[in-house]
């Protein structure tokens, strides 16, 4: 017996919209507003390309940060709220972003 069934036997009037659980389950991750903001910076004389102004939980953007890492087959890390991935995927990330319904704003270059 799973939750659902445990919630509905404790309440039976209780209805549930499936169109909120459906847009959690497509995703998983909390939409915002802004625009997340993609740069791109030489450290070291190594290109990278960083994310940042993500206002939800820290969880989820190290969720989309190995996603991203795993779509495109790069190295990066998740340090300060931000993302940093190695090499110049601007046009890629920001691509997968528009895709999962995020809004992109693209800084530098």
């Amino acid at each position: 017996m799973d939750l659902g069934d445990q919630l509905k036997n404790l309440f039976p009037d209780h209805v549930s919209s499936k169109k909120e659980q459906t847009k959690t389950e497509k995703t998983g991750i909390w939409m915002q507003d802004a625009p997340i903001i993609c740069k791109y910076e030489k450290r070291k004389g190594k290109p990278i390309t960083i994310l940042e102004g993500y206002t939800g939980a820290d969880a989820d953007f190290k969720k989309l940060a190995k996603e991203l890492k795993t779509k495109l087959s790069v190295g990066g890390s998740f340090k300060d709220g931000k993302i940093i991935i190695q090499g110049d995927y601007r046009r890629q990330i920001m691509e997968i972003l528009e895709a999962k319904g995020f809004k992109t704003k693209r800084v530098g270059g």
